[in-house]
């Protein structure tokens, strides 16, 4: 059994003012965008950079790497003689994840208000807006025709194209992509900051840590801090799918508990059997976890993250079930091009698939607890990590339902395991 992809809506957070959603229909014009306050004159680049750190926003992309230290690495770059170069990367890789398809379908003008800010504090001339969704490269493309250089100045900004791929929104593989050749990732060193695009220092950030800009640029970063945490300060889009319930596209403070978040989604957490966190990135959760905030300090201490902040719950589908469809689809999704992810992903899902059957053994379950263990770092991108994050989590949050299913005793998957190419897949956005 499988649920079928939803089309998801949006909400915000009580006594949470939206920062990046907007409750009203279509898309949001320029002319409506800058009567908001949008395309604000370009702040002082150094004045900017330096909110930018005090605001402590953190990338939202997955890595949740601070935004402060990526500019101050491409501005040193342009600042000794060279160009530089900016993306705003809405490659949106992780199925369960709709928040970048959002923001660049409904909000285009303030994804590019972000992307100018971010190319003005740089020194850059040039920038692309990275996506593979036909219907946001043509919302942006449209937004585009919107400004003149009144608003852009000498910034030229490309939308560039590319085929969907659970790989391909990595930044190396963004910068590949860009300079002619295939969207998949390459060894780091160097990283785009050092060498990019044309080998200029590249500036490659999410489109929702971008659509964060504008607001610092007009309130500060004393207001940015008000909502969040001291360690995850701000808000954050949530792709909450999974539980019965149609998907939706919650911007949050940062620091609720997953419990809370799922009252208000509907989800009464006694029938919670798990949480599938980050995307497919960060694994599984049991219900341990219902009562650990939704910030990135707290996730990182219990062993999990909040990835690119898709939440996905389990009621009726088998964690044993799940953790199977999630490694066959890093088995199909994996570049190719490393031994140790190619390989490695193929066999943890085929020990995954046997455990669902109930026809595992428990050489089979040992084996994947040692690639779940040594495998982690082999990869050139993220792939395998993530691979080996739901195999580990399965095996360590839910070994009683391992214990089950070796003795071929899972009265959950005895009625039909749970089965999808693309678990909790969201395939469409409205606003």
């Amino acid at each position: 059994m499988a649920p079928e992809a939803k089309t998801v809506t949006v909400a915000t957070w009580p006594s949470c003012p939206p920062r990046l959603l907007r409750t009203a229909s279509g898309v949001e014009g320029a002319t409506e965008y800058a009567a908001a306050g949008g395309y604000q004159p370009l702040p002082d680049p150094e004045e900017f950079l330096a909110e930018v750190q005090r605001s402590g926003l953190l990338g939202r992309g997955g890595a949740a790497f601070p935004l402060g230290v990526k500019l101050r690495s491409v501005r040193d770059g342009g600042l000794r003689g060279r160009d530089t170069v900016v993306v705003a990367n809405g490659e949106e890789g992780e199925p369960a994840s709709v928040k970048d398809r959002w923001l660049l379908r409904n909000r285009p003008h303030l994804v590019l208000d972000g992307l100018r800010i971010a190319a003005a504090t740089v020194g850059a001339h040039r920038a692309y807006v990275y996506v593979s969704d036909a219907w946001a490269a043509r919302s942006v493309d449209n937004a585009l025709t919107e400004l003149g250089p009144e608003v852009l100045g000498e910034l030229s900004i490309t939308v560039f194209t590319v085929d969907a791929g659970y790989v391909a929104g990595e930044e190396t593989a963004a910068v590949q992509a860009i300079n002619g050749g295939p969207a998949k990732p390459t060894d780091k060193p160097p990283r785009p900051y050092q060498q990019g695009i044309g080998t200029l220092p590249t500036l490659v950030s999410n489109v929702e840590t971008l659509a964060n800009l504008p607001y610092l640029q007009r309130h500060g970063a004393d207001a940015f801090r008000t909502i969040g945490t001291a360690t995850s300060p701000g808000t954050f889009l949530a792709t909450v799918s999974g539980g019965g319930r149609p998907p939706v596209l919650y911007e949050l403070p940062h620091g609720l508990t997953i419990a809370e978040l799922l009252s208000a989604h509907g989800v009464a957490t006694e029938q919670v059997r798990g949480v599938l966190m980050g995307g497919y990135f960060s694994g599984l959760l049991n219900r341990d976890a219902l009562q650990t905030t939704l910030d990135h300090e707290s996730l990182r201490a219990s062993g999990s993250g909040l990835g690119c902040g898709a939440i996905s719950v389990l009621t009726d589908e088998c964690p044993v079930a799940v953790a199977a469809s999630v490694l066959a689809y890093f088995g199909r999704e994996n570049a190719g091009q490393c031994g140790s992810c190619f390989n490695g992903t193929v066999a943890m899902a085929a020990v995954a698939e046997v455990l669902r059957d109930g026809v595992a053994t428990t050489e089979d379950v040992q084996r994947l607890q040692r690639w779940a263990g040594a495998l982690p770092g082999r990869g050139a991108c993220g792939t395998l990590d993530g691979a080996t994050n739901v195999a580990a989590s399965l095996l360590t949050r839910f070994p009683d339902l391992v214990a089950r299913h070796l003795d071929g005793a899972c009265d959950v998957c005895g009625d039909g395991a749970f089965r999808a190419e693309r678990p909790y897949e969201v395939e469409e956005v409205t606003a």
